[in-house]
């Protein structure tokens, strides 16, 4: 991550890469478009811009307006700490970046949600109840189906969001 970084700060800009708004010329920066898959190879399609669509939704003003730069500070999560522990490089090898411009992921996180929320009263129907950790076992999956079903069907909504073009 830190290697792409510093490509981009050192290298010139492509023209095609930016773009004339109104008598403001947006940065090379926000322009970024990942294209292609994990392995990088390269699609006929243009690439999801990511970068754009964050400053268009201006998701920064709002994470600032609700507090959350400031909550995140207090409970020792600054970007010198995301620096020492290598998160970006982390998240990266993870294939984070890849996955949020992929067009599919959206469908695959409603469906993994879809699948989790079932998934609860399912389990509560098939695991019979005649001792307590069975019933133990019913509550921590039907937890577990919320929780995660939940936070699978909201990161569908936000990649999707995310990936439309305006």
């Amino acid at each position: 991550m830190a290697l792409l970084v510093q490509s981009m700060a050192t290298q010139k800009p492509i023209p095609s890469a930016t773009k004339t708004v109104g008598s403001k010329k947006a940065s090379p920066a926000t322009s970024i478009s990942v294209q292609g898959s994990k392995n990088g190879s390269a699609t006929s399609s243009p690439g999801i811009k990511l970068l754009t669509r964050v400053e268009q939704l201006r998701l920064l003003t709002k994470a600032e307006k609700a507090g959350l730069l400031s909550a995140a500070e207090k409970s020792g999560l600054s970007l010198s700490t995301i620096e020492k522990l290598g998160l970006l490089s982390k998240a990266e090898e993870l294939g984070v970046l890849s996955a949020a411009s992929d067009p599919g992921t959206p469908a695959v996180l409603f469906s993994l949600s879809l699948g989790l929320l079932i998934l609860g009263p399912f389990c509560a129907y098939l695991v019979p109840e005649e001792y307590p950790w069975e019933i133990g076992f019913q509550v921590v999956v039907a937890l577990l189906s919320v929780v995660g079903g939940s936070a699978a069907f909201a990161a569908s909504n936000f990649v999707s969001n995310l990936q439309k073009s305006s």
